[in-house]
């Protein structure tokens, strides 16, 4: 039997916005198509607006651009775009695939507030602070000198908070993590970190320090699990298994309940050995299912991710 999938990060927008002949529907080059996405059993993709440094200086026509490709390009096939509570309850029922948006770094909102909410009616619901390195709302984790949130920075997690945005901390730097973490835990507001390992199994800047680890438990956030394989393992020949270590470090400090997977799938140009796309997702749960029990495995395949956007995701209900 085949276990629905939730997969929490992928980039092909951003691959389609740089080549416009990419066809969504069985194109190859894309890690992340429908016909992919049906083999793997994917229920729910949420697909990252990721600015390209081949763009130039990020604004927000390129956020508007990748927006616009997920409705003519994917939406027209039969992804369902998930934005509310209620679209993910009736997708369930329908057994079809659904589409989440989310924004990977703030750059392109130029500083400019009222873009944040331009987004959000157009169905992004997380927002990734940063990329690696520092745009006008904080540092990302690779910028050397480590900084946290700017003012503006601390003004767009409170425009976040009011508008039910919720924020996705892989990518920002160690201090802007613990910055937001107060305010979070102030505000009873959880986030995310959408494509992160365990540090203490693969020492990359990316990957969660283990007390990082327990504050988005204590907090009821989430963390998906990535297979960028340097991620992953350091060294070559990464495989599925290699993720193994990653999921027991969560759990051993609480988070059996807290995981789910971040793919990455078109943000990368190596994969891992067997699972380089997302078709591959049904080999991936029957190595789950050779190790942990189905409960285990459906939480983090589907039912983590999809009870933490039932209890985060706006409702239309409350909107009336």
């Amino acid at each position: 039997m085949k276990l629905p999938v939730i997969d929490f990060h992928c980039d092909a927008l951003s691959k389609m916005q740089l080549d416009p002949k990419l066809d969504f529907a069985k194109d190859k080059r894309l890690d992340v198509n429908l016909r992919r996405l049906e083999e793997g059993g994917v229920g729910l993709q949420c697909f990252a607006v990721y600015l390209s440094e081949r763009l130039g200086t990020p604004k927000m026509e390129h956020i508007l651009d990748q927006l616009g490709l997920f409705r003519q390009q994917i939406n027209r096939l039969g992804i369902t775009p998930v934005s509310h509570a209620e679209d993910l309850e009736a997708l369930e029922q329908s057994g079809g695939t659904g589409g989440l948006l989310s924004l990977e770094g703030a750059d392109g909102l130029e500083g400019n507030l009222h873009y944040v909410q331009v987004c959000y009616d157009r169905g992004v619901r997380f927002l990734g602070l940063t990329w690696n390195f520092a745009n006008w709302a904080a540092d990302g984790i690779m910028e050397p000198r480590g900084r946290g949130f700017t003012p503006a920075g601390l003004e767009l997690v409170k425009k976040c908070h009011d508008l039910g945005m919720i924020l996705d901390v892989s990518h920002l730097s160690i201090k802007g993590f613990w910055e937001l973490q107060e305010i979070a835990e102030s505000a009873g507001k959880p986030f995310i970190a959408s494509h992160s390992n365990a540090y203490s199994v693969c020492p990359h800047a990316r990957n969660l320090r283990d007390d990082q680890i327990q504050a988005i438990v204590k907090l009821g956030g989430r963390i998906g699990v990535t297979y960028v394989p340097w991620f992953v393992k350091e060294g070559t020949n990464a495989s599925s298994r290699d993720l193994l270590p990653h999921i027991e470090r969560i759990c051993s400090l609480g988070g059996s309940g807290n995981i789910m997977f971040g793919s990455d799938f078109d943000g990368i140009e190596s994969h891992l050995s067997d699972l380089q796309h997302a078709g591959h997702y049904a080999k991936w749960q029957e190595t789950l299912l050779n190790y942990y029990p189905e409960e285990l495995v459906r939480g983090w395949l589907y039912d983590n991710a999809a009870s933490f956007l039932r209890a985060w995701l706006p409702s239309h209900k409350k909107a009336l």
